[in-house]
Order: structure tokens, then sequence, then C-alpha cells
């Protein structure tokens, strides 16, 4: 039998603990971010206390954009214990992916703004003067521009 203090956590707990659902939990199993628990006698899953640590650094890099599989590769990198760059060009490279994104942001904000100002009315067939939408009107033949088509 395992003694309670080296039984590590239940499911549960480390969903609890970590905040995320169990079901994250297994998914991340399954992904291999998270190894294979050990199995109580009862065939409880039961996870290393440094589970919630992991699922922590696992979250933490997901709000700063990686997805899963980079994750998984920066914590494989970590797991040969090599030095690398590995992490610190993953986020020269992700900071270029979220300025561009800003920049895209930035440009819907602004046409956003001039819809607003201008009092657009509809996508499909706008009827203020400087619509910053070139919208197209449904069923005619003709441009925008009042060409025909």
């Amino acid at each position: 039998m395992i003694s309670p203090d080296k039984a590590g956590l239940r499911t549960g707990e480390v969903a609890e603990q970590a905040g995320v659902n169990i079901q994250t939990l297994r998914y991340y199993e399954r992904r291999g971010l998270l190894s294979e628990p050990t199995r109580s006698n009862g065939g409880h899953r039961l996870y290393p206390p440094d589970t919630v640590a992991l699922l922590n650094v696992i979250k933490a890099a997901q709000r700063l954009g990686f997805t899963l599989d980079e994750v998984a590769e920066l914590l494989d990198t970590g797991q040969r214990r090599h030095p690398t760059a590995d992490l610190r060009q993953r986020a020269i490279e992700k900071i270029a992916e979220v300025d561009a994104k800003i920049a895209d942001l930035t440009a819907i904000r602004t046409t956003l703004s001039e819809v607003v100002d201008a009092r657009c009315d509809s996508l499909t067939n706008c009827t203020c003067a400087d619509c910053p939408i070139p919208f197209l009107t449904i069923g005619t033949a003709t441009h925008p521009d009042g060409e025909p088509a």
C-alpha cells in the first residue's frame, strides 16, 4: 500500500489547485505535456505534487501566446537540460507576432471608429456620405463606386 504522504495528488486535487478541469488534465496527458500518473491500489490516478506547478507553467505560456505544440517543444527542450536559446528565440518570434496583431487590431479599431463617426447604418447598403467600408448593394449589378458591373 502507498503511504499517504507519498501518494501524490488525485485528479480532482490537481485540477482544483491548478484551476483547470479534469478533462484538461487528461487532454494534456494524451498530448504528452503531463506524464502518465501512477495509480493507487484502487486505480485512482496519482500525480506528483509538482504537477500543479507544471500546469501553471503551461497556462502561463499559453497566456503569452504559445500554442500547446510550442509549449510541448519548450518543455521537452527544458527537460533535456541543455543550455539553449530556444525560449529566447521563440519569445522574440512571439513578440513579432504580437506586434503584427497589434497593428491589425489598431487598423480595425481605426476603421470601426470611422464607421461610428460616419454614422454608418448598414454593412450592405450604407447611406452615410463617407462610408469607410467598401460596401456592396446586394442584388445589384453595380460596384460600390456606382459604375455598372
